[in-house]
């Protein structure tokens, strides 16, 4: 199995950085497609970016647009989330996740992706 560990998030405050990162273990990622989403409680998860480390092709959600950047590396075993600007709005459990090969539904859609990591907070004050 692939097991995924966030790690990076924390405080900061309104305007600062965190970058997130999304590690693999036992296995590398079987899928060219990583995203991450977040939580705030509450809420929906909701989708934050995506890659598809084939093709190099990337999707963002209008409100980090900018301001985030998704980046996996070459060897499969790693993805980034360099978040810029943050806001209180950011505030959330980020979660990463690995695509479901085969799938057939949107990389925004949670059911695209097969594992999950466990999360991380990230607290944005104002």
């Amino acid at each position: 199995q692939v097991q995924l560990v966030e790690s990076g998030g924390g405080l900061v405050q309104a305007g600062g950085s965190l970058r997130l990162s999304c590690s693999a273990s036992g296995r590398t990622f079987r899928s060219y497609t990583m995203g991450w989403f977040r939580q705030a409680p509450g809420k929906e998860r909701e989708f934050i970016a995506a890659t598809n480390w084939r093709g190099g092709s990337t999707y963002y959600v209008d409100s980090v647009k900018g301001r985030f950047t998704i980046s996996p590396d070459n060897a499969k075993t790693t993805v980034f989330l360099q978040m810029n600007s943050l806001k209180p709005e950011d505030t959330a459990v980020y979660f990463c996740a690995s695509g479901r090969p085969g799938s057939s539904y949107y990389v925004t859609q949670p059911i695209a992706y097969e594992y999950w990591g466990q999360g991380t907070q990230v607290t944005v004050s104002s």
